[in-house]
């Protein structure tokens, strides 16, 4: 079993249980597999973990501390989402592969874990086409934006990750990705790290858990007792789309490309709990099924059979 996990980037997201519960996780798939166990208990099976992260708070800090203004722009579909021009990247780069990737892989190594720090550039692990300009709102009007450093992930390099899990090591995930010119080359580029984690859950047809600061997707954003605790019919998933607000919006987008792409599930936790991402895989937080997305295809069938 392959497990995706995407630790959240926010300042109010602690990372400390769920890299503990990586080392339990990858104990697990280390130990011997035998059905001959003399303490007549079920053995452990065990997982192979691939970590990924964020960290636009972290990048933001980091322009603040040099000086620079961090910017957002909002798309005519009314999507907030960053602007990375070529000095942003800079920082991007800096931060995100370098300090955080490290610092996750350092704590690794120290929980006993063997991880190895990847970006989406190593070994063209995360490739899509670059956007140089982007479409967005300004006062009310629609504007086109030149200097973006961004892109939409097209291909996983899946059996880089493999190959790195058949060997006992655990990869630890970031952006940038790799952009394609459209003169030919490359440029790395941003890219939203929850989408990041679900193309790599999608390539790997593993379950995904979505580690952030509240526990799930809330009916009401300020009662968590209003937890949708699953989704497995296209109904159930479009009351998720419903209740998701904000931030929360760009992982139900996630969710779904993830189990359009093949993960077996999707579930959206807590990270700072005991054991977060065994909890999660055990049903506390928001799992969406891959059942929970419509079929067009049979929608197409059912709409041409009551026409005839």
């Amino acid at each position: 079993m392959t497990v995706v996990v995407k630790i959240g980037g926010a300042r109010a997201v602690d990372p400390e249980g769920a890299l503990a519960d990586v080392a339990s996780l990858v104990e697990g798939s280390a130990e011997p597999r035998s059905a001959d166990d003399s303490s007549g208990q079920r053995p452990r099976e065990g997982e192979d973990v691939v970590l990924t992260h964020g960290g636009s708070t972290a990048v933001d800090e980091t322009l603040e501390e040099l000086g620079q203004e961090p910017t957002y722009v909002e798309t005519p579909g009314g999507v907030v989402g960053r602007f990375t021009d070529e000095e942003t990247m800079d920082v991007f780069k800096m931060v995100m592969p370098g300090k955080l990737n490290t610092d996750l892989v350092e704590s690794l190594q120290n929980e006993g874990v063997n991880a190895v720090g990847l970006s989406g550039t190593d070994g063209k692990l995360l490739c899509g086409k670059r956007k140089s300009a982007v479409r967005v709102k300004e006062d009310g009007k629609k504007k086109i934006k030149r200097g973006d450093h961004s892109g939409k992930i097209e291909s996983v390099n899946a059996d880089l990750l493999e190959t790195m899990l058949a060997g006992g090591y655990t990869p630890v995930v970031s952006v940038p990705v790799l952009g394609k010119e459209k003169s030919g080359g490359y440029t790395a580029v941003n890219a939203d790290a929850d989408r990041a984690a679900a193309a790599i859950a999608g390539a790997l047809e593993a379950d995904l858990v979505v580690l952030t600061d509240v526990s799930g997707i809330y009916e009401d954003p300020d009662d968590e007792s209003t937890r949708i605790d699953s989704a497995s019919t296209p109904e159930e998933f479009a009351a998720v789309e419903d209740a998701a607000e904000g931030f929360m919006t760009k992982k139900v987008m996630a969710a779904q490309e993830a189990l359009e792409g093949g993960a077996a599930s999707v579930t959206v936790a807590t990270a700072n709990a005991d054991a977060p991402i065994t909890s999660a895989l055990a049903g506390e937080g928001t799992t969406l099924e891959p059942g929970a997305l419509a079929d067009d295809e049979s929608d197409e069938e059912t709409a041409q059979e009551a026409t005839q």
